[in-house]
């Protein structure tokens, strides 16, 4: 597991627990944060290894996990889950993730300073071995992945219309859905 994942050696500790039963579900584990305050909340990001989650989805596997979360108690105090999907400016965590979204714009923070500074942003170029690839305007990078500290993809036309895109090939069944009352009383499908 790498700290884009999980962070902090609680965080990772926390994966420890939380990621085989997200795996043997059939998901993957994207991000993992303990974030702490007066109400601490474990945020938990998954989704499924060809890309996306449906809100059932999410809410068997903050089941899955609460139960053995529960028996497990490695949170001293009490806390909040929130097992909830990437979403479209999603955190890049992992390698595959710099692949997945190449012509899409990106926020990248390394850890240390590379040629005198930390931030990028551009669109991804995917990725050359273990580097990920960005356009910058100097021309197309390489940053080594173990470089990177933070990694988004940033909210564009773009990256909502290809959300909505694939939203639609993944044949969305609207048989799901309620109907709706129209003003003059009658219903539609």
């Amino acid at each position: 597991m790498n700290d884009m994942i999980a962070k902090t050696s609680i965080d990772r500790r926390l994966a420890g627990f939380v990621q085989p039963v997200i795996e043997g579900m059939g998901f993957e584990l994207v991000r993992l944060r303990l974030m702490g305050g007066n109400a601490p909340t474990l945020q938990i990001m998954a989704e499924r290894p060809e890309g996306g989650i449906e809100v059932d989805e999410c809410a068997k596997i903050s089941t899955a996990i609460s139960a053995v979360l529960d028996v497990e108690d490695p949170i001293d105090d009490n806390y909040a889950l929130e097992v909830s999907s990437p979403g479209i400016d999603r955190p890049l965590t992992r390698l595959k993730d710099f692949a997945r979204w190449p012509g899409y714009i990106a926020k990248l923070e390394t850890s240390d300073l590379i040629d005198g500074r930390k931030r990028f942003k551009g669109p991804l170029a995917g990725v050359d071995g273990d580097e990920v690839l960005i356009e910058i305007s100097e021309g197309t990078i390489g940053l080594k992945f173990e470089w990177l500290a933070e990694a988004k993809l940033v909210l564009t036309d773009d990256l909502i219309s290809e959300m909505l895109r694939q939203r639609k090939a993944g044949g969305v069944d609207e048989t799901k859905f309620d109907t709706i009352e129209t003003e003059d009383g009658s219903e539609e499908d």
